[in-house]
């Protein structure tokens, strides 16, 4: 419950953020525009997506101007095809031109973000592996990009730092081990999830010996992957992570891995190409 609070709460003060960064005192070029004159507008992809953003850009105009009616032809996580019209918004001109940007921007990002998370789950297609994200999202939009994950087919990993144990190299070294830091995770939450990031099979040993949940193997070959499977598979979910990308992908998955995680869901994207145009006028 606490993630879909906070997400409702992150949608309200983004898209406050968003008109406010766009619109300072006034649009003053809007203001060339008859004030009493309505408009329809329609907002097509100019590439394949998959659409994320619906509710930032439902709050960003019901925050303009609530007299903007948006008709949706298509939900969050929907494939639309180039040249498509996914959108239709109706209202004076002023304000749909006013919250053009702020919203072509929030959803040409998240679009982005399910988009790459989509185009990954397809290529593991029947391999039964599961993409998850990571922490490396852009800043401010935490909440927002592990939403598009979702939203194109992947799963979310931690939230933030307080939502799992993520055992890393640093943690080790300053708990002297990862025996300690593993029972110093069970002492202060027998609940939530313990992973340790291991970069060799002496850790890896360790880890599975000190009951870890989950076993990340940071930048483990094809190799070693095997190798970590066959000594640790159903002892722990192991997560393979480091060089992840297209080529990579699917031979990482068929070692019998259970999860791999990638920053590039969210760090690496490319914004979906985007447009708004006014097709019909009445003053």
């Amino acid at each position: 419950m606490h993630y879909y609070t906070a997400l409702a709460e992150e949608i309200r003060s983004s898209a406050a953020h968003l008109l406010a960064e766009d619109l300072g005192p006034g649009d003053i070029t809007a203001n060339l525009i008859p004030e009493q004159q309505w408009a329809r507008a329609r907002v097509i992809t100019r590439e394949a997506a998959v659409l994320c953003g619906v509710a930032w850009v439902d709050e960003i105009f019901r925050r303009l101007d609530s007299r903007v009616t948006l008709s949706w032809q298509a939900a969050d996580g929907d494939r639309l095809d180039a040249g498509q019209c996914f959108l239709t918004l109706d209202g004076p001109a002023r304000s749909l031109l006013t919250g053009e940007r702020p919203a072509l921007n929030v959803l040409q990002t998240l679009s982005a973000t399910a988009t790459t998370t989509r185009h990954y789950v397809d290529l593991l297609d029947g391999t039964g592996v599961r993409l998850l994200d990571t922490r490396k999202t852009l800043p401010n939009l935490r909440l927002a990009q592990k939403y598009a994950v979702t939203c194109g087919g992947g799963h979310n990993h931690r939230i933030g730092l307080w939502d799992a144990f993520l055992i890393k190299e640093n943690h080790i070294a300053a708990c002297g081990g990862i025996a300690a830091a593993v029972g110093y995770a069970r002492k202060l939450s027998g609940e939530l999830n313990v992973e340790v990031e291991v970069e060799n099979f002496d850790e890896l040993d360790q880890a599975l010996a000190a009951g870890a949940d989950t076993i990340m193997l940071d930048n483990f070959s094809l190799e070693e992957l095997r190798e970590a499977v066959a000594r640790g598979k159903g002892r722990a979910v192991l997560e393979a992570s480091g060089n992840v990308d297209d080529a990579t992908l699917k031979a990482i998955a068929d070692t019998g891995i259970d999860c791999i995680s990638s920053g590039a869901l969210t760090k690496n994207i490319k914004a979906i190409d985007l447009s708004m145009r006014l097709v019909e006028q009445d003053t």
